[in-house]
């Protein structure tokens, strides 16, 4: 039976015992690349602003996913902004318990209309609050390998 073709009954499915041998590898894509090496060299965060609808996509995007225009124009944003919203993080991504649970922030940077997902650091959840000030901290400049992770955390500002 061929992928796209339709089951329309129970006894056509079949079932893979063991595991399946997938790879794959991340790419970033043409504007994520430019959003990290814009971040590693220079230690600032680009965006794509889109002329039809007004909208600043952070990291840039390569078209508007609102209305499907390209997006041309990238521009500086900065690296501070607002606590959109957070939770605590408890279990990793293997499914284990973390030793310490780690605290998640959408943050919305000055200038964007999207959000990071990011870590965030010096602060305790009962401490935080939506529409608390944030700025990021970035690894030294020597160290910046051109990935998310060179941003360590945003702190409180």
């Amino acid at each position: 039976m061929a992928l796209k073709e339709r089951v329309e009954r129970l006894t056509q499915t079949k079932a893979w015992y063991g595991e399946l041998p997938v790879e794959s590898l991340y790419t970033a894509g043409i504007a994520g690349e430019r959003f990290f090496r814009t971040l590693k060299d220079n230690g600032e965060f680009s965006g794509t602003k889109c002329k039809c609808c007004g909208i600043v996509y952070v990291p840039g995007r390569i078209f508007c996913e609102r209305c499907f225009a390209p997006l041309e124009e990238w521009l500086t944003v900065a690296s501070y902004g607002t606590l959109e919203s957070w939770t605590v993080v408890y279990v990793g991504l293997d499914g284990s318990r973390l030793a310490e649970p780690i605290i998640v922030g959408l943050i919305r940077l000055d200038g964007a209309s999207t959000v990071l997902v990011h870590r965030l650091g010096e602060v305790t959840p009962d401490t935080l609050s939506i529409g608390m000030k944030f700025t990021a901290v970035l690894k030294p400049k020597t160290k910046r390998e051109g990935a998310i992770t060179d941003i360590l955390y945003f702190k409180p500002v």
